[in-house]
């Protein structure tokens, strides 16, 4: 099985706004061509399941359509769903390792990771594959991070980089395995 993230940040490393907004990604998406999707249909065309957290389905709630048709959807969360998508998801709490034993046991191959948090916990659990971070030049001074503290130094296998013409740069990581020592 295989653990991925596909994420846009800001040049000084927010994925959004302290209250959860994304107000600032829509407005440099407006920059990109029609038809351009920086790689997100052929990546979620392989992905079996899409874990995401708590906070980042609230945010998802605030869309006009559910952009995750055929797909199953897993929030991370203790608390009951509400709002006008939950009937299109499934909650489930517990440790990331545990998470992922229970969809390998029902044959997920392809897990999709999506939100602060999640993703956080999923990298302190050593449980992440590979990662797609577009940075969006764009400084925000202030939200919430992608990544947070870690026990040991997390080395990182650059697969590719991409700049696009638009200013987006995107690179690809294969996510290698926590250095106690902090040497990499």
């Amino acid at each position: 099985m295989r653990v991925s993230v596909f994420i846009a940040t800001s040049l000084d490393g927010y994925i959004a706004r302290a209250d959860g907004s994304l107000d600032w990604l829509e407005v440099q998406n407006a920059r990109i061509p029609p038809g351009e999707d920086c790689g997100y249909g052929d990546f979620m065309a392989d992905i079996d399941v899409l874990l995401m957290g708590r906070a980042t389905f609230d945010q998802v709630s605030t869309f006009p359509e559910w952009p995750y048709t055929r797909k199953r959807v897993i929030v991370l969360s203790h608390r009951p769903l509400s709002g006008p998508y939950a009937s299109h998801v499934a909650r489930q709490a517990g440790e990331p390792k545990e998470i992922l034993a229970a969809l390998q046991s029902v044959g997920a191959r392809h897990i999709y990771l999506d939100g602060g948090q999640t993703i956080q916990a999923f990298l302190r659990a050593g449980l992440v594959d590979d990662m797609v971070i577009t940075c969006v030049p764009v400084l925000l001074g202030g939200g919430r991070r992608l990544f947070g503290q870690l026990a040991a130094d997390l080395p990182l296998e650059t697969l590719s980089s991409r700049s696009y013409p638009f200013g987006f740069v995107q690179t690809a990581y294969r996510v290698g395995r926590a250095n106690p020592g902090g040497e990499s």
